[in-house]
């Protein structure tokens, strides 16, 4: 009786924050950090890969949504270097996973209907064969695309995106491409992963955990947080419209 109850409210009380989140300023680029698939997975009994095949499934919705609203670049995280130390059965399976997604994505209508080019930042060639062909794939079928972009953070780091920054910053002086008295911010930047789109304005985080964990370390130094309690696989859409609603109600002063 109560969820038959709750039920329209729910949706009546969704349906309003879309309304009134759609009055307001978007994003341009939304960042988020998907926790808590393992420990939504232990909580119901469930082995840990199946918690990750539920979050691939999530990012479908929260991508659904991303175009209800208009926000034009979407960066999730997804795999971090130090991923690759967990248990090697659970490695395994992400790869699997990964494999399953990336050439899903690749031939998935609603991308190729919306024009969003999908693409993965970070160290990807530690990735098996099979995981590197599957995202090339996906960023081949999409690379002429520019209505949105799906980025997805996957043997990503962000201290090891400014070291690999740095490297390719030293690499151009060394060969006289570059003086080193020109470095500045932007060059930085042109050198990140990301290169080519706006930094994030609001990055979320789910599970209650309150870091970033590395996420877009560079990016992200203006970027408005957002800390939600859900674990990545039940986000809901009212989560994800009530972190849109906290970000346009901050005053964004960057610093002056």
């Amino acid at each position: 009786m109560a969820s038959k109850i709750l039920s329209p409210i729910y949706r009546w009380y969704e349906w309003k924050l879309e309304r009134d989140v759609k009055k307001g300023r978007m994003p341009e680029h939304i960042g988020i950090i998907m926790d808590g698939n393992r420990r939504l997975a232990e909580r119901f009994g469930l082995l840990p890969w199946k918690g990750h095949k539920l979050g691939a499934e999530k990012v479908e919705e929260v991508l659904e949504w991303c175009l209800e609203l208009g926000i034009k670049n979407t960066t999730a995280y997804a795999f971090s270097t130090e991923n690759f130390n967990r248990p090697k059965e659970e490695v395994e399976h992400l790869f699997d996973l990964f494999v399953e997604y990336f050439n899903k994505i690749a031939d998935d209508e609603r991308i190729h209907k919306n024009k969003t080019r999908v693409r993965a930042i970070g160290r990807i060639e530690r990735f098996p064969k099979r995981v590197r062909d599957a995202i090339k794939n996906a960023e081949e079928k999409t690379k002429d695309y520019n209505n949105m972009v799906l980025n997805f953070a996957v043997a990503y780091g962000g201290r090891q995106e400014v070291l690999d920054a740095v490297k390719k910053i030293a690499l151009d002086i060394s060969k006289g491409k570059l003086d080193i008295n020109s470095i500045n911010e932007d060059i930085i930047s042109q050198n990140l992963y990301t290169n080519g789109l706006p930094d994030p304005d609001l990055i979320i985080r789910t599970s209650g955990e309150e870091r970033i964990s590395g996420f877009l370390l560079w990016q992200s130094a203006y970027s408005e947080f957002y800390f939600c309690e859900s674990f990545w696989p039940g986000f809901r859409k009212i989560d994800f419209l009530r972190a849109i609603r906290t970000f346009q109600q901050r005053k964004r002063r960057f610093g002056r």
